[in-house]
This record gives C-alpha cells, structure tokens and sequence, in this order.
C-alpha cells in the first residue's frame, strides 16, 4: 500500500508536536507510531530496560528505557518523569501527547498524571478504572443491555468450589484486574480453562490465591471486535472484525482477522456503555459469537488493539485521531472511512506460531473442537494477493523481520521455561 505525504502537526512555536508513546514492545507499537507519523507528529518511544522491540529498529521513533513497572512500579514512574521533563526542556512549550499503548502503560500512565504542556491520550480517572477492573466493566456491559455471562470474583479456592457447585464445568479463570499491583510493582497472572476439578485444583494450586479471579463459564465461539473513536459529538469511525485464527487456540489474540460489518444493534449497546462511561477516545470492545448465535460482551480496552494495521489498511487511522481529539476536543478530524469488509489481516510470527500451537494439542479437556493440523496448514498457507500483514512498510522493513524474530522466539522461550 502507498503512504500519506507527512504534514507536520505543530504547535504554537511552530515546532512539531511530540508524542511519547508506550510501550514500545506492544503488539500495535509499529502501526501506531506509522499512523501518528504519516499524520506529521514527532514521535519519542518508552520501553523497558533490558527488553528488545520490533519498534526499536524503527526508523521513526527513538526509544528510552524506563524501570520495568513489573520490578519496581515507583522507579517507573521517576524514569517517567525524568524522560518528560528532558523532552519538556529540549522542545520549550509545544504541546505533547503522552500515549500509551498496552494495559500496563494505561496504568502507568494513569499514576504519572502529566500536567500541562502534556495532554494524556488515554483513559484517566474514572476511565481508566473501567479500561482495567474487568468486574466494572462486565457490570456496566450488563447495564447497557449486553449478554454477559455469569461471573464471580473468587478470591480464595472456596470461592472457586463454591461456583462450580452452582456452574457445571467447563470454566475460565482470568485475573480481574488487567494490571495487579502487589508490593509496589506490577505482578503477571495467567489465564486457565478448567475442564473439571482436577484440573480446576492444578490451576489453585498454580494461582495460589495471589489476586482476585474472575470466573466465568468457557464458551466455545469465534472473537470478534467492534472499533471506533467517541468525540464529543458521539461515536464516529466505527469498524468490526472477526478472528479467523488465535495464535493460541486455547485463547490469545489472533494471528488472522477479517475486517466485517458493524452491527448497528452491537454499535447502540457500545455507544450507551460509552456515553454514560463519558469516554472519549479510541476503544475496542471484544466479543464473543456462539456457536447458538448469542454475542456475549468478553472486555473494553482502552488502549491500541492487536489488529490495528486491519484498521489502517482500511484507512481508519485512529491512533492519530486519537491524538488530535486528546490535543483539541473540538479538533477537526477528517474521519470519512468507509469500512472495507472481508479484508484479510495476517501477523506472519504468530501465524507460524499458530501452526506450533495446533500441533502441539490442547492443555484442557475442555477444548473439544481442536483444529486439524493439515487443514490449518492448509489454510495458513492459503494466502490471497489482497491479503495484509501486520507491521509492514517496505522503508521500515527492519520491523517487520524483527516483529517476527521476537513473536516466535519469544513464545518458543516462554514455552520451554
């Protein structure tokens, strides 16, 4: 694909406006930087000390190191301040944007609370308690009229037996806070699908009550997204996809997507959850589609989503509206996109990945419907001229080949410890 002729966004001083964005190890780190770039911004990149990036061979944004929030979240936050203020002194009083691009950086960046000449292009306050408490958020899907299933907060192995003793097997168990945070930094948790109790009593013992679970019955359908920009004229720049393939068949984000029609019953939903939320900003709501025709509401990110270059390819560029709005609420943003259904997506790495996954088996018994190997390769290797891949721009080609050097080394890395 061709890409826009840049046109710099700047400030009063004349200077182009900056954007500090993070982290840069983030899935969408490579689109969004492109997106904010082709649209004129300067663009400075966070990362975590010690941790190699796709964007970091890009030609497009230099990268800092910042305290890893998952060793000490207070140095974090010092790093942070110290990086602001050195890009506050070498850039006078242009305005910037502070962007964060995955979970952790929405929390971080949250606690950092820039102050003027920096804008924060993410959620804040009551916002960013919706994008990270998964219970706040499956209560106020609830409340604007989503099928949502049952859930519990299990906070002790009582309270996982005492659902299961109401809800029959198979589960979910998944952290209820995106970003936990125990003893001053930032902690991990996995998911698990339990397919009876003795693999409900591996999975406690692995979890060993460290935070609270959200608990869910598992339901086997297909992932799908709904996107767009809410202003404060309303939603605008809606767009959907559906996945075609997880990198992970147990659960992951997707190694193939298909850009498809907005549901104008699903948008009005959204728009309610949205409005009385006061969100502004670019979201994802991600969902689920039975294989009984039910859609149930899964989460709301508020922050770059996997699949954004689909989004891009289809001339959605969200990161840099999103940038404007966070600069100027009332700022004019040409948004008239169409979207582009039955448009193919690919990430190479995690495509090759998938095909690791498949034949590698399921690690639940609840996961009945295991694909094929041969048809999946079948199908990987299927390839249409049409068809997109993530993170590729032919001037920054460094990116690509890493992107795909670090997805499949370091997923072969995490599987053998």
């Amino acid at each position: 694909m061709g890409f826009k002729a840049k046109t710099e966004v700047s400030g009063e001083g004349g200077l182009p406006v900056t954007v500090l964005v993070g982290f840069a190890e983030a899935l969408a780190a490579p689109e969004v930087v492109w997106s904010l770039v082709d649209a004129g911004f300067h663009v400075v990149a966070f990362t975590r000390k010690g941790k190699r990036s796709a964007l970091g061979h890009s030609h497009h944004a230099v990268c800092h190191e910042v305290t890893p929030p998952e060793v000490d979240l207070q140095a974090a936050i010092s790093d942070m301040h110290s990086l602001m203020a050195s890009l506050n002194a070498t850039e006078g009083g242009t305005p910037r944007v502070l962007f964060p691009l995955d979970d952790t950086a929405v929390a971080l960046c949250a606690l950092v609370q820039p102050g003027l000449p920096w804008h924060l292009a993410g959620p804040h306050g009551s916002s960013a308690e919706l994008a990270l408490n998964k219970c706040v958020q499956t209560q106020a899907a609830r409340d604007a009229g989503f099928k949502v299933p049952n859930t519990a907060i299990a906070r002790t192995a009582d309270d996982l037996y005492n659902f299961v003793a109401t809800e029959s097997f198979p589960i979910i168990l998944k952290p209820a806070e995106c970003v936990p945070i125990r003893q001053g930094r930032v902690v991990g948790c996995r998911k698990w699908i339990c397919a009876n109790r003795g693999e409900l009593e591996h999975a406690i013992t692995e979890w060993a009550e460290r935070i609270p679970l959200l608990v869910q019955p598992f339901i086997v359908g297909t992932g799908e997204g709904l996107f767009g920009l809410a202003t404060p004229d309303g939603i605008k720049a809606w767009s959907a996809h559906r996945r075609l393939r997880m990198m992970n068949p147990q659960g992951s984000g997707s190694s193939a997507c298909v850009s498809q029609a907005v549901s104008a019953e699903l948008a009005s939903k959204v728009e309610e959850l949205l409005t009385k939320a006061k969100w502004r900003g670019l979201f994802m709501i991600e969902l689920l589609h039975d294989n009984a025709g039910n859609t149930w509401f899964m989460e709301l990110n508020g922050r770059p989503w996997g699949s954004m270059a689909l989004s891009r390819r289809q001339g959605f560029e969200y990161p840099a509206w999103h940038v404007k709005l966070a600069i100027d609420q009332n700022s004019p943003l040409n948004m008239a996109v169409s979207p582009t259904p039955g448009m193919v997506c690919r990430h190479v790495g995690r495509e090759f990945m998938h095909l690791l996954f498949v034949l590698r088996g399921p690690k639940s018994m609840a996961l009945t419907s295991w694909p094929s190997f041969w048809k999946t390769l079948a199908n990987v290797l299927r390839v249409r001229r049409e068809d997109a891949v993530y993170n590729w721009r032919p001037e920054d080609l460094k990116v690509f080949l890493a992107d795909c050097y670090y997805t499949v080394h370091g997923n072969l890395f995490k599987s053998r410890n």
